[in-house]
């Protein structure tokens, strides 16, 4: 009987490592919303400006996370994981020392375009290290579990650093991780570069696509404050839509394209993509608003509101690995179903906040009902995303996975930031409360998260439903590692 890769000391330390980018990565977006006061104090920004901070990241992480995604395929994933890394670490680094507000947003412009490639290559890494089945089971469900934790703990640790040594340290970690991380790449991960050059390198789809998912990305990021019928807000989502479809178009013409379209062909996988982007708009709104809730209405501390969520990120953990070993029984389908079930009772329950809200019984209960469902839906969408995947394809597949959510964590913001200023605009101006007003229109918007995410729960619907089963044999890459 062959010894299972994750098994061996080599195959856990190889786990850890992807698992350990990953957290990298998704934490860069939560970190820094707990010190954008203590940002917009010392660099001066204005309130507008202000917003830019936490999106510059999203927007060049969804922007190129397609584009990273496939340069993995093509150009070897150790490659573009540690040019990857190292763009994260120097960003960071510059952001860290940043005196003007424009110096501290390129940096999280540098941030977000590291991650697009670090993000896919680290996850394409996994699907194509371990065999489909228990083992890879187990893997996804620890990434997930990494992913989803990072939300929440990305909160605590801004907290605990904005109040402590202050709120460049929330830049000046990444650094320090990430020479951790490279260390562990250089030793763990064979070089997998490929032996040919690539031919007719398909260079129009590269600008047709980035073009167009960094224009989606920005119209969703700047509709809450333009307006969504603002005449350039519907100029940018036309412009958008105008891009992908020649994306689309060129795709089925060129001879090499960058992203295949046949890889929509694989059952399911296009509803596992497009689950992930409805339920993160849910998904990310609940902690957006919540943090706003805590600290605005019930005037928690920056490290206050981060402990908030430190529940959160163990019943995720304990909810995803649980789910991971629940899927070769069940299956993904299940799972994603479930799991978005009981994660929309949950952000519904917190819908409910009131104005003098208690934490054990307002905030507590909905928050762990939330991550109970939340774990195991991720894991379930992440195996049924990557279930099936060619190894010359792993890239692509988890560009695809992680693009859907964050396109579905900006379209979120942006539609529930509408709903929530509107209803709070129109009971400030009946003479509400300001506090009677806010939460109002938190309500709203979680009321609309909890939707999308049971809306997110019939798309699942259509997922892939598998066990783990190994894909024939000659449709895997294996990468050595």
């Amino acid at each position: 009987m062959e010894t299972s890769f994750l098994a061996t000391p080599r195959g856990k330390a190889l786990l850890a490592l992807l698992c350990s980018i990953a957290f990298l990565d998704f934490v860069d977006a939560p970190i820094v919303n707990v010190a954008l006061p203590s940002i917009r104090h010392d660099l001066g920004f204005s309130t507008a400006a202000l917003q830019w901070v936490p999106s510059a990241y999203l927007l060049t992480y969804g922007g190129f996370m397609l584009l990273g995604g496939r340069m993995a395929d093509l150009l070897g994933r150790r490659r573009i994981l540690i040019a990857g890394i190292l763009t994260i670490g120097i960003s960071s680094m510059i952001g860290g020392f940043a005196q003007s507000p424009g110096v501290l947003v390129a940096a999280r412009l540098g941030q977000g375009f590291g991650a697009a490639f670090t993000l896919p290559s680290a996850l394409s890494l996994l699907t194509t290290s371990f065999k489909e089945g228990k083992e890879r089971n187990t893997a996804l469900g620890a990434w997930a579990g990494s992913g989803a934790i990072a939300s929440a703990a990305g909160v605590l640790i801004g907290g605990v650093l904005t109040e402590g040594p202050g709120w460049r340290w929330v830049m000046f970690v990444n650094p320090i991780a990430c020479v951790i991380a490279l260390g562990g790449v250089l030793r763990l991960i064979a070089d997998d570069r490929p032996t040919r050059r690539i031919a007719n390198f398909d260079f129009l789809g590269a600008v047709l696509v980035t073009s167009g998912m960094l224009l989606v990305v920005f119209a969703l990021v700047k509709a809450p404050t333009v307006g969504w019928g603002d005449a350039k807000t519907i100029a940018e989502l036309g412009g958008a839509v105008v891009l992908l479809a020649g994306f689309v178009v060129n795709e089925r013409r060129v001879r090499s394209p960058l992203a295949p379209l046949s890889i929509f062909r694989i059952n399911g996988l296009a509803y596992a993509d497009a689950t992930q982007l409805i339920a993160f708009a849910g998904f990310l709104a609940m902690f957006f608003y919540l943090t706003l809730y805590m600290q605005n209405v019930l005037h928690y501390s920056p490290i206050k509101t981060g402990l908030a969520y430190l529940p959160v990120t163990v019943a995720i953990g304990v909810a995803a690995g649980v789910a991971s070993q629940l899927l070769t029984r069940v299956g993904t389908r299940p799972v994603i179903v479930g799991g978005a079930l009981v994660a929309s009772a949950g952000v519904y329950w917190l819908s409910r906040i009131p104005v003098d809200g208690s934490y054990v019984s307002d905030l507590l209960p909905g928050m762990v009902i939330m991550s109970l469902g939340v774990g195991p839906m991720f894991v379930g969408v992440t195996t049924a995303a990557n279930a099936g995947v060619p190894g010359d394809k792993a890239g692509l597949a988890a560009s695809l996975i992680n693009a859907s959510q964050q396109l579905g964590g900006a379209l979120g913001l942006a539609i529930f930031t509408a709903l929530a200023t509107t209803r709070t605009n129109h009971l400030l101006g009946d003479g509400a409360s300001q506090a009677h007003a806010l939460t109002s229109g938190f309500q709203r918007a979680l009321l609309a998260g909890s939707i999308f995410i049971l809306a997110s729960a019939f798309i699942g619907l259509r997922a892939t439903n598998t066990r783990g089963e190994a894909a024939p044999a000659a449709q895997v890459a294996e990468v050595p590692a």
